[in-house]
């Protein structure tokens, strides 16, 4: 069994005081025996006020937060999955991107945000990602202490392709922080995810963003931890907080043997129309 530690948050409009919050949770995670931490979507702050968020978005090499969670990590001696900062990219436009960190505090991969998030709600809200973000050119995975893990943020769960994409690598854990709407969350969060994992016989790790943030905005929290056979380990709920999970390899293999759809897969052939 490997212990890892998931991170809900109501993230703020103030990158040091998520820092804070990020860095305490990494030196409790790390305490309790934890061999890696997983934090959320936007884990640097959460502002939809474009105007004051250009204020706190640098370049990755200047980004306070970054910094704070790469030390705290080294002092702990735990890996974290920072589910995604905002940065300023050379050319000049924002990218989401995520990275895995190690237990010394280096930076062992990054994944830029694939897919945009583009849509006018029922409730008023409108978002345009790709007004701000530049998408992500590549699927990525890294080895780390639970396994080999695919990486993805929020919206990228709609899109299944990706996913068979990471597990045809050989992913065996698939990680997807977010920060996920109320009425999209309550529909689709948790459907979806058990979906991702039983398709890809895999682990699925989902921390999100919770509850009503400065920015006015409302997420749905219930970070997930979900076995390749689709069972929920763990629901985090609404509350923001730390929790545990175990991790067993032997699950993973014990589903790949019962149904072993990973096998058995072809190439899709042209689609003829009648």
């Amino acid at each position: 069994m490997t212990k890892i530690a998931v991170l809900q948050m109501t993230g703020g409009i103030d990158p040091a005081s998520n820092a804070e919050t990020l860095a305490t949770g990494i030196a409790e995670a790390g305490s309790e025996g934890a061999l890696i931490l997983f934090t959320p979507e936007l884990s640097g702050f959460v502002d939809q006020d474009n105007e004051r968020a250009a204020k706190a978005v640098v370049a990755e090499l200047d980004d306070p937060v970054l910094m704070r969670v790469r030390e705290a990590a080294a002092t702990a001696g735990i890996w974290v999955h920072l589910g995604s900062l905002i940065v300023c990219r050379e050319d000049g436009r924002w990218a989401n991107r995520g990275y895995m960190i190690d237990g010394k505090g280096r930076v062992r991969a990054r994944y830029d945000k694939l897919h945009l998030f583009d849509v006018d709600l029922p409730t008023g809200e409108r978002w345009r990602e790709s007004a701000i973000y530049a998408p992500g050119q590549t699927a990525n995975l890294v080895d780390t202490p639970v396994g080999t893990m695919g990486l993805s943020i929020c919206y990228d769960m709609r899109f299944p392709d990706l996913f068979r994409t990471l597990s045809d690598a050989g992913a065996e854990v698939l990680s997807v922080p977010a920060a996920f709407t109320r009425p999209t969350g309550a529909a689709h969060w948790h459907v979806l995810l058990r979906a991702r994992a039983i398709e890809a016989g895999a682990w699925v790790i989902a921390a999100g963003q919770t509850g009503r943030h400065e920015d006015g905005r409302e997420t749905y929290g219930h970070s997930l931890v979900i076995d390749p056979w689709g069972d929920i380990v763990l629901d985090m709920g609404e509350d923001a907080g730390l929790k545990f999970a175990d991790i067993d390899p032997a699950r993973l293999a014990e589903v790949r043997t019962r149904v072993p759809a990973l096998r058995h897969r072809r190439p899709i052939p042209d689609v003829l129309r009648g």
